[in-house]
C-alpha cells in the first residue's frame, strides 16, 4: 500500500511542455536558498545545475540515499524523484519486512558487508527515531540430511568467517520453545533477525529528507537523459521529466549527479545512458505471500527453512507483523512483467506442502492469498531463471560516465541494506573511506 502521497512536482527552472501551449508545465523548483558556495563535481566555476545530487527512485534504498545525501552535504542541494504518486509503493512495501542477520551471502560480496552494516545502523535508527521493530530472532529448520548440512555450513561460516552471533537450539529445548514447529534434524537460531514497519522507516526517512532541505518530485517519470560533459564547457546531466499522472507536460532539470535507485525500473534508467552493447536486462521474480487471519499458530519467531540448491529465494517462511499476524512467504514464481502483483491462488497448494513440512499443524483452510511481491534479478537469463548461481547487488560509480552511480539488481537484503548502501553511494561520489 502507499505510504504517504503529496502534490506532484514543484515549480521547476526549465518548464516544458510537451503538449498544447495552453498545457500546464510540469514543474520542479530547485531551492531558494542561496547558491552553494562549492560544487565538487563542477569542471568550471560557471557551472550552475539546479541540483547537486538527482537521486532517482523514492522505495527505501532511494529514501536512505537522499536523506544522507542532503544531510550530510546541507549546502548541495538533492532532488529525489520518484515516477508513482506516493513513495515506496513497489518492492520496499511488498516483501517479508524482516530485519535481516547477513548469513547466506559470500564473505567477501557486497550482500553481506552492506546487511552486516545495515543491520546495525538500522537497528540505531528505529531506537533514535521509535520506528517501530522487534528483534524476534529466526529459526532455521533442518527436515533431512541434506538440509543438516546447510546448517552446518551457515553455523561454519557465520562462526569462523562473519563473527555473526549463531547458534544451535536442541531438538528438546524448541519443542518446549515452539511446540508447533517441525524440526527432525536441527535447529539453527539467529538472534539478531528481527521485524521492521517499512512504511514507518520510510516516513522516517522521508521526513529526514525534507529536514534537511530536499526536494521531493512525485508522480515524476525520467524519459529522457543526456550527459552534459564538453557542452559549452559545463559538466552534468539534463533530465526530461514527465508527468506521470497522464497531464502530458513535461519539464527538464540540470544536476551535477545522478544516483540510479529506481529498483524494478533501475535498468531502464541504465539503458537510457548507455550504448546498447552496455544495456542490461532484468528478470522478476514475483513472491506470491498468504496470510493466516485467526486462530493464529502459536509461533513467536521467525521459521526459514534450511536453503536448497536450486532455489530462487530463501524458501518459503514464516513471518509476522508487529502485530503478531503470521504469513507464509514468498515463494518463487518467474514473470514477464513487473506489474504481475495479483496473487496467483494456483500456488497455494504448493505453499502448503512446503509450510506443513516445518507447521504440520497447519490449518490449511484458512490460508487466504494477502499480497505479491517483486524481487529484480540481475544476471545470466538462464542462471537466474533457475534460482542457480549468486548475483551480487551492483552498486559503482560508471566508469566514462562523471557523476552517475548506478545501482542494479537490489532485492533482498535491499531493506535491511538500505543506509549502508546510503554510506557507499556517499563514498562513491565524495571519496571518503
Amino acid at each position: 500500500m502507499p505510504v504517504r502521497s503529496t502534490a506532484p512536482l514543484r515549480p521547476l527552472i526549465k518548464a516544458l511542455s510537451l503538449s498544447s501551449p495552453s498545457s500546464p508545465p510540469l514543474l520542479i523548483s530547485p531551492p531558494t536558498t542561496s547558491s552553494p558556495t562549492r560544487r565538487l563535481f563542477s569542471q568550471t566555476p560557471h557551472r550552475n545545475a539546479d541540483f547537486t545530487h538527482t537521486v532517482i527512485g523514492g522505495g527505501v534504498v532511494g529514501l536512505a540515499i537522499a536523506q544522507s545525501l542532503a544531510r550530510n552535504h546541507p549546502s548541495s542541494p538533492t532532488l529525489l524523484l520518484e515516477r508513482h504518486g506516493a513513495i515506496g509503493t513497489e518492492t520496499s512495501s511488498r516483501n517479508s519486512e524482516v530485519i535481516h542477520a547477513g548469513i547466506y551471502y559470500g564473505a567477501s560480496s557486497l550482500k553481506t558487508a552492506l546487511c552486516l552494516r545495515g543491520k546495525e545502523l538500522l537497528y540505531s535508527l528505529c531506537n533514535k527515531h521509535s520506528i517501530p521493530h522487534r528483534r524476534t530472532g529466526k529459526w532455521i529448520v533442518a527436515q533431512n540430511d541434506l538440509q543438516l548440512v546447510a546448517l552446518e555450513q551457515i553455523h561454519s561460516f557465520c562462526s569462523r568467517e562473519l563473527h555473526v552471533p549463531i547458534q544451535w537450539v536442541s531438538l528438546k529445548t524448541a519443542k518446549r520453545r515452539e511446540p508447533a514447529v517441525r524440526a527432525e534434524k536441527a535447529v539453527l537460531e539467529s538472534p539478531t533477525t528481527g521485524i521492521i514497519d517499512s512504511h514507518a522507516l520510510m516516513l522516517t526517512l522521508l521526513g529526514l529528507f525534507e529536514e534537511a532541505g530536499g526536494t521531493l518530485a512525485l508522480s515524476s517519470n525520467v524519459q529522457f537523459i543526456t550527459p552534459l560533459a564538453g557542452q559549452n564547457g559545463s559538466s552534468g546531466w539534463e533530465l526530461t521529466v514527465s508527468d506521470s499522472t497522464g497531464g502530458g507536460t513535461s519539464s527538464t532539470v540540470t544536476t551535477e549527479t545522478i544516483i540510479n535507485a529506481a529498483g524494478l525500473g533501475a535498468v531502464e534508467i541504465n539503458n537510457l545512458v548507455t550504448p546498447p552493447e552496455r544495456h542490461k536486462k532484468l528478470y522478476y521474480a514475483k513472491g506470491n505471500y498468504f496470510s493466516y487471519p485467526a486462530p493464529q499458530p502459536k509461533v513467536g519467531t521467525l521459521i526459514y527453512p534450511a536453503p536448497e540448491p536450486g532455489h530462487g529465494g530463501l524458501g518459503t517462511h514464516l513471518t509476522m507483523d508487529l502485530a503478531g499476524r503470521i504469513k507464509f512467504g514468498p515463494d518463487v514464481e518467474w514473470v514477464d512483467s513487473p506489474d504481475d502483483l495479483a496473487v496467483n491462488q494456483s500456488r497455494l497448494p504448493e505453499t502448503i506442502t512446503e509450510v506443513k513440512k516445518y507447521l504440520p499443524s497447519l490449518d490449511e483452510t484458512q490460508l487466504v492469498p494477502d499480497y505479491a511481491g517483486i524481487r529484480p534479478k540481475l544476471g545470466k537469463a538462464s542462471a537466474v531463471a533457475h534460482g542457480k548461481g549468486f548475483v551480487d547487488f551492483y552498486i559503482e560509480k560508471e566508469r566514462d560516465y562523471e557523476g552517475w552511480v548506478n545501482l542494479l539488481g537490489i532485492e533482498s537484503p535491499g531493506l535491511t541494506s538500505c543506509l549502508a548502501i546510503a554510506e557507499r553511494v556517499d563514498r562513491l561520489l565524495y571519496g571518503r573511506p
